[in-house]
Parts: C-alpha cells; sequence; structure tokens
C-alpha cells in the first residue's frame, strides 16, 4: 500500500462525530456529562471512542471511577481535532455567506501606506459596484505582506515590494512621494526640500524596524557614514504625528498620508529629494491569470485606477 494510499482510506475511517464527541469528553472530563450536552447516549458515546481507539491503534483516554484522563496520544488527536472542527466551522461560515447573496470572497494583505493613502476611496468604489463581493482587508508590514501572497494566506498583496520579489508577480498600483514631516516652526521647515542625509542631527521617530519605510531611511544613513538617533519606534501614521508634534523628533511618512491626517498637531512637511522617496505601490500575486474571479475583478479595478492616476 503507497503512503498516499494508506492516507486516504485513514482519512475515510476517522468520522467528525465521533472527533466531536471526543473533544467534548476531552473538555468535560466525563463520557456522562458529554453525551448530556451533545444529546446521546453515554453507550453510544463509549461505543465511538472505542471504535476510534481501534482505528487509531492506540489509547486515546484514562477511564477510572471519576471520569476519564486524556493521554498522550489523545493529546496529540485533541489539538488536530480542535484544528479539523474550527475549520470546518469557518468553511461553513464562509460557504453560508453565499446563500445569503455573497458571490465571492477576496483576502487582501496590505501595508500601512496603501491602507492609508488610497485604499478607502479605491475598495469603496469596487463594492459599490460589486455588492455581493466580501473583502478581507489586513494591514502588515510589506515584507509580511509579501510573505502572505507567497504562502498562499491571502489572494492579493498590496505593498512596496522594493526589488526582493522574485518569485511572484507584480502589476503598478499607485506611487506615492515620502516627506519629511518636522513641528511647526522647525529649523529645518527653511527648506523647501532637502535631502535626508540634513535631517541626520535632529531625534527620529520611526516605524517599525521591518518597515519599508525605516529599511529606506536606515540603508540612507548609512550610505553617508552616520547612524540614525532614533528617539522612539512607533506602529501607525498618527501615533508618528502625535510625538513629532510634543517635540521628540522628526519622521518620514507618505505626503498623502499626511495631507489626510494634517489635523494631527501642528506639523510642517519638507519635500525629500533621496531617489528612494519617491516610491512604487504594486499589487502582488502568485499567479495573476489563476486568481478566483472575484480577486481579478478586483485586480482589474485597481489597475483602472492606476491607469487613470497616470493619465491625470
Amino acid at each position: 500500500m503507497t503512503p498516499k494510499t494508506s492516507e486516504r482510506n485513514f482519512a475515510r475511517r476517522i468520522d467528525l462525530t465521533s472527533l466531536q464527541l471526543f473533544v467534548a469528553v476531552c473538555e468535560l472530563g466525563s463520557i456522562g456529562k458529554a453525551a448530556e450536552r451533545e444529546f446521546i447516549a453515554a453507550s453510544a458515546v463509549s461505543k465511538r471512542l472505542s471504535d476510534l481507539e481501534a482505528t487509531l491503534g492506540t489509547a486515546l483516554l484514562y477511564r477510572h471511577t471519576r471520569g476519564v484522563g486524556v493521554t498522550p496520544a489523545g493529546e496529540s488527536l485533541l489539538h488536530h481535532a480542535r484544528s479539523v472542527l474550527f475549520s470546518l466551522e469557518k468553511m461553513q461560515g464562509e460557504l453560508s455567506e453565499y446563500a445569503d447573496g455573497v458571490r465571492g470572497h477576496v483576502r487582501v494583505h496590505a501595508s500601512i501606506s496603501a491602507i492609508v493613502q488610497f485604499l478607502p476611496e479605491d475598495l469603496g468604489a469596487f463594492i459599490r459596484t460589486h455588492p455581493e463581493v466580501k473583502i478581507d482587508l489586513e494591514e502588515h508590514l510589506s515584507t509580511e505582506v509579501v510573505r502572505a501572497v507567497a504562502e498562499g494566506a491571502a489572494d492579493l498583496g498590496i505593498c512596496n515590494t522594493g526589488a526582493t520579489v522574485t518569485e511572484l508577480q507584480t502589476l503598478p498600483y499607485r506611487t506615492d512621494k515620502l516627506v519629511l514631516i518636522v513641528p511647526k516652526g522647525h529649523v529645518l521647515h527653511a527648506h523647501e526640500a532637502i535631502h535626508f542625509e540634513a535631517s541626520l542631527d535632529c531625534d527620529q521617530v520611526g516605524l517599525h524596524t521591518n518597515s519599508s519605510i525605516y529599511i529606506a531611511m536606515q540603508q540612507a544613513a548609512a550610505k553617508v557614514g552616520r547612524t540614525m538617533k532614533l528617539r522612539i519606534h512607533v506602529t501607525g501614521l498618527d501615533a508618528m504625528c502625535r510625538m513629532i508634534h510634543n517635540g521628540l523628533g522628526v519622521g518620514v511618512m507618505p505626503q498623502r498620508a499626511f495631507e489626510l491626517m494634517h489635523g494631527v498637531g501642528e506639523l510642517e512637511s519638507i519635500e525629500l529629494l533621496d531617489d528612494w522617496a519617491t516610491r512604487r505601490i504594486n499589487l502582488v500575486a502568485r499567479d495573476f491569470s489563476t486568481l478566483p474571479v472575484t480577486a481579478r475583478l478586483l485586480v482589474e479595478h485597481l489597475t483602472a485606477e492606476h491607469n487613470a492616476n497616470q493619465d491625470t
């Protein structure tokens, strides 16, 4: 018997009802209590558990007068059984949405820059045109977005990919411009535009160490033989603005994001002349041509937005 044949036979011998009953017995520590909760005779529960042990060829429970305990093999099965039952519940929930009118489900992971600057309007317009499609959107660092797409945890990624993506496909989505944010009246604001190097004498308010913006800042400082005077790391652009407003340093963020949050503190922006300050935000997929129909519809919508912005 080949390994694959053995795996198929094993899957056929395990039934979901027995797994559900096994989990119930483990959680309650009693066959009788599990039988009451699941509305089934205790003898039937006991029989199913014995059959399950026979199928697996190992004892799953210690039976004693006060109830039952779980053997090491039972602990392992309990972990996997819970995972299987959770996946089935999730599948049922997603499939039930189709009965309620949902006709598609797209998993999207995106960077904070894409989410703050562009996606609210673009996804809003898509949903108004395709109200039957459900979009699950999660915010992650660009490196994590790329990893999620590569591993199949997301259908579509939207982020700054840099030059590191080789095994995935990309399409252009938007271009953004990074600027230096300083408190109102800061000495650097006497200049309309500067290179990032000019800010290195100032304390810096940085994003997460693995964010694409922070990595670019580090590389720019290293290129001129300097290090950043990092005062604090923050996880969001609004937090960065508040820290800068209160005198903790200066920071770098996308210009459009700053304009959208302009009411957060008395701040000013300065254009950065560095090449890396102009960035391309891409759509990322393992293979755009094999995406589900609804995901391809979303890609078409987002690339149309890109083309429209190129024309304006």
